[in-house]
């Protein structure tokens, strides 16, 4: 979008700081009731009844995003669904977000317009509010920083701390996508460098791709929890690799684990993908990251309750502390696991 040289551009100073939040959001509508008082004030208002719950996230050019490949309106929306996929990993419902951006001199006005219209297209799809934020100008890049809130009776928030041994392992959807669509857009972000007349097919990679430009946080998963009486003893969602959430909720639960390999859930089209980059597909589940699914414990009492549903798959097991945690290999090897997800402070290559 912004290489188009023909498109229309209007300066961000025409509009200032005031106007330009303005202009930004005035077509976000309010549906929930706790939201008091929104955008126009010094201050949101709101009213939850219930425990409030709350997460921050924070995306930058060039460590989170790549706009040579990732459309502007894609990035608000995803940016949203980081922050709803932490609410919705608590066992909680997500009712209000904020947004602040920094922007350089290179975007227009145009441009923000369109990454509004993804933060748009997200709090209509999943029902939150948008009630403040911030701009500014950056001398690099763009920065979005999102802050979620979200309520639920105290009750039923889930944390990180509360597996047992003996509970199962669970996870929602399937694993590895949104890694192996990264490595299509890379790989065709060269070819495009070497030859800009090539227009990639990205035709039988969509689903991959999808899954790295346009997540989906698992809303429909706390709901379906609570449709089948089942409560999570612990909860996590994935956004750094399988293996460096499954060493998170052990530590946090004081347990052990054994996740076994072939119990990974798999898309057909990532395994396709892994074999074309002759990468092997157990490592990109397990350190891939950014697929926001939701990895939980439950008491073997409500495997009953979840058994054979195609949104959920079991995993593996929590074990005694002193056990460790081990991957179960296909041949039956037993491996300490390993947490080497993704890291915004590793040195860049």
């Amino acid at each position: 979008m912004l290489a188009d040289k023909h498109q229309e551009r209007t300066s961000l100073e025409q509009l200032g700081e005031f106007g330009l939040i303005d202009h930004l959001t005035q077509k976000f509508p309010t549906a929930q009731e706790s939201t008091l008082k929104g955008i126009g004030d010094d201050a949101a208002v709101i009213n939850h009844k219930n425990q409030t719950v709350i997460s921050t996230d924070l995306l930058i050019e060039g460590v989170h995003f790549d706009l040579s490949y990732m459309p502007l309106k894609h990035l608000g929306y995803k940016a949203v669904m980081v922050n709803l996929s932490d609410i919705y990993a608590m066992n909680a419902l997500a009712t209000q977000i904020t947004v602040s951006i920094a922007a350089s001199n290179r975007f227009p006005l145009e441009a923000l317009e369109e990454l509004y219209e993804g933060i748009a297209l997200a709090c209509k799809k999943y029902g939150v509010d948008l009630i403040g934020g911030d701009t500014t100008s950056s001398t690099k890049g763009l920065l979005i920083s999102i802050t979620a809130l979200g309520e639920h009776l105290e009750e039923e928030i889930t944390y990180r701390s509360g597996a047992q041994p003996n509970d199962l392992l669970m996870v929602s959807g399937d694993l590895g996508a949104a890694y192996m669509g990264l490595q299509v857009l890379e790989r065709e972000k060269e070819v495009f460098k070497v030859n800009p007349n090539n227009q990639p097919d990205l035709e039988p990679y969509s689903y991959i791709v999808e899954r790295q430009l346009k997540p989906e946080a698992r809303k429909d998963i706390v709901e379906l929890l609570k449709q089948l009486e089942v409560r999570p003893t612990a909860m996590i969602d994935i956004s750094d690799g399988l293996s460096s959430e499954v060493l998170h909720l052990c530590k946090q639960s004081k347990v052990g684990c054994n996740l076994y390999e072939d119990k990974i859930p798999l898309d057909p089209t990532v395994i396709s993908a892994t074999e074309e980059f002759k990468i092997d597909s157990t490592t990109v589940a397990l350190s891939g990251g950014e697929d926001y699914e939701l990895l939980f414990t439950i008491g073997q009492k409500d495997f009953d309750k979840i058994k054979g549903n195609p949104n959920l798959t079991v995993i593996g097991h929590m074990t005694d502390a002193s056990e460790g945690a081990h991957l179960i290999t296909r041949s039956a090897t037993k491996i300490p696991l390993t947490a080497q997800g993704w890291s915004s402070f590793s040195e860049s290559e």
